[in-house]
């Protein structure tokens, strides 16, 4: 038998201090999380390396040329690339391994043009676009990857966190909508620092992600935080449509309530055409029943609900929605339903 370095060089899993869910065609193979950084971007490693600082983490196995960094469950990958680019990490991480991903969080940067800084989360997709478009970041047209169940639980602690460190209110926390690639089949998210280069270096901000994530994931020895699998299926799960990118008002909601969150579909993805008798036009449906979708499979068992922002749609535009959820048996709730 080769030595437990010698499996860990070569692409060996190493399951000893990863989990292990006991149901169904992966009960004998490691579920892990995929933590992942670039090196091209400040906001990206600033984090990683504040959080490889932490104790616990050994060098792991290698993915191509991505150096990798295990702690219990959790695998750090380190690359040299756009993250947005960077499809199938779940499946590759997979293959090299045998460890079956169970969700992924991407460390990044945020850009905003208002400049102001923000620690930000959300879930990936472009599932507004049509097959004949190119998506302008990343992703496929028509997709949307499952939302990472982890993000309602932890911006509440990403707030809790930022007001401990002082980092508010100069920076905002806040959700954004679902937007970008890569292309990856695991529940994902993005964890980002904002909105410019400043921003992206504060070490007190880096630190905040960092904490986030070694909370979050339970590496403190505490309980992780927003593990759906801990839940046994009961939850009300907020699906946003409407709005604009930081979802005001799915805020709201998410943040007085301890509830979890699916995908965030902003208005500016919500393509409508009005055509008259023809009816209305666009890739709306599409991108609803998709989000729909991917949210009831990140949440086997849980009660998904919309959420509107209802002043944000025209009258005409809330209806046609509102008759599409009930022909799809979408259940809508209004803000006192998530109580």
């Amino acid at each position: 038998m080769p030595s437990s370095l010698t499996r860990r060089l070569i692409g060996f899993p190493t399951l000893t201090s990863s989990r292990k869910h006991c149901s169904g065609a992966h009960s004998r193979r490691a579920m892990v999380t995929l933590v992942v950084a670039t090196t091209l971007d400040p906001a990206s490693i600033g984090p990683a390396s504040a959080l490889l600082a932490m104790p616990g983490w050994h060098p792991g196995p290698f993915l191509q040329d991505m150096a990798s960094f295990v702690n219990k469950y959790v695998r750090l990958l380190k690359h040299d690339n756009s993250s947005i680019t960077e499809d199938h990490l779940d499946k590759r991480w997979e293959a090299a391994t045998g460890e079956v991903v169970d969700d992924v969080i991407f460390l990044s940067r945020h850009t905003a043009a208002s400049k102001r800084p923000a620690l930000t989360i959300h879930p990936i997709g472009v599932p507004h676009l049509r097959e004949d478009e190119v998506p302008p970041a990343g992703g496929k047209p028509g997709w949307a990857a499952p939302p990472n169940t982890r993000m309602g639980p932890w911006l509440r602690l990403l707030k809790v966190i930022a007001e401990s460190h002082n980092l508010t209110p100069e920076f905002e926390v806040t959700l954004e909508a679902t937007h970008h690639g890569p292309v990856i089949d695991s529940p994902t998210m993005f964890v980002e620092i904002g909105s410019t280069e400043e921003y992206w270096k504060r070490q007190d901000a880096a630190q905040a992600i960092a904490l986030l994530v070694w909370k979050g994931l339970g590496l403190d020895g505490g309980v992780p935080v927003g593990d759906w699998h801990r839940n046994n299926g009961k939850g009300k799960i907020l699906l946003g449509f409407g709005g604009g990118h930081y979802v005001p008002r799915h805020m709201d909601v998410v943040m007085k309530n301890d509830i979890w969150v699916g995908h965030l579909i902003s208005g500016y993805s919500l393509l409508m055409e009005d055509n008259g008798d023809a009816g209305i036009g666009g890739t709306w449906r599409e991108a609803i029943k998709v989000a729909y979708q991917v949210t009831k499979k990140a949440f086997p068992g849980g009660e998904v609900l919309a959420h509107l922002d209802q002043k944000s749609f025209k009258s005409w535009q809330k209806n046609a929605i509102l008759s599409f959820l009930k022909e799809e048996n979408i259940n809508v709730g209004k803000p006192s339903d998530f109580c």
